[in-house]
């Protein structure tokens, strides 16, 4: 049973900060390259940003220098920490293994004033 489950989602001015976790079951965190991809309305999804099996991360050049990609092997969580958000970054906010070949519901990102 391989289940994700993202939170930390809302809303947050311009400038805000946010960070999103994804819970995961049935594999370590530590065995797989996690991945956060964001939705935006008519967009299609977009990797945002991954963390190796061996730790090494990246980011779409979108969110370099205001997101950061970590985990936590304990408790086998994968964080988004979002700082410096700006409205473009309003989307719904999905985390996947590259394994994986389904979505889950994903947590709803509103940057707003």
């Amino acid at each position: 049973q391989v289940q994700l489950v993202e939170s930390g989602g809302g809303l947050v001015q311009p400038g805000g900060s946010l960070r999103l976790s994804c819970a995961v079951s049935g594999f370590p965190v530590s065995r797989a390259t996690m991945e956060w991809y964001r939705q935006a309305p008519g967009k299609e999804r977009a990797l945002v940003a991954d963390i190796h099996s061996l730790g090494r991360t990246s980011y779409a050049d979108s969110v370099k220098g205001r997101f950061t990609i970590s985990r936590d092997t304990a408790k086998n969580t994968v964080y988004l920490q979002m700082n410096s958000l700006k409205p473009e970054d309003t989307a719904v906010y999905y985390c996947k293994a590259d394994f994986m070949g389904f979505w889950g519901q994903g947590t709803q990102v509103t940057v707003s004033s």
